[in-house]
């Protein structure tokens, strides 16, 4: 499978994807990088706050706006938050040592990737999230193996 697509009504709907995108994740080895698309308001850092949540991260989740990443050290994995929305020039990233986050058992969520094309890799997945009527429509897209046996694990579509 690579393509799996959900409706979610509201905020805690979103959360709790994140937190069943989040069990799919823990099974994975190495690092595993997913992009988030959407326009500001979508639900790309409240995914996160789900994701972070099944980690074991307990505190507030914001979106790094300014510092770019935010990283989270949790027992089973260290979870990088990326928002390059204020991200000048993709070689920016190569700067701050982009690379060293991609570590072997690191998971790093991207913000507004397109600002870092050409630096970044390829994800494993990618998240898009809609702002439609009354909620949200997510669509997450596999690009690698590991990304399709995500979403090949994923509960049914709703």
């Amino acid at each position: 499978m690579t393509e799996w697509s959900t409706w979610l009504a509201d905020e805690s709907a979103t959360v709790a994807l994140g937190e069943c995108l989040a069990e799919q994740l823990a099974h994975c080895s190495g690092c595993i990088s997913v992009h988030l698309d959407g326009d500001l308001g979508a639900g790309k850092t409240t995914l996160t706050r789900g994701v972070l949540r099944y980690f074991g991260h307990s505190g507030a989740v914001k979106s790094p706006t300014y510092t770019l990443v935010e990283g989270y050290e949790l027992p089973a994995r260290t979870v990088y938050h990326f928002d390059l929305y204020r991200l000048g020039d993709p070689e920016e990233l190569e700067y701050m040592g982009i690379r060293d986050y991609f570590a072997d058992n690191s998971l790093c969520l991207i913000e507004w990737p397109v600002r870092g094309a050409g630096i970044l890799p390829e994800p494993d997945l990618t998240a898009a999230l809609k702002v439609q009527a009354g909620g949200r429509l997510v669509m997450l897209e596999a690009h690698t193996d590991t990304g399709a046996a995500v979403l090949a694990a994923m509960p049914a579509r709703s």
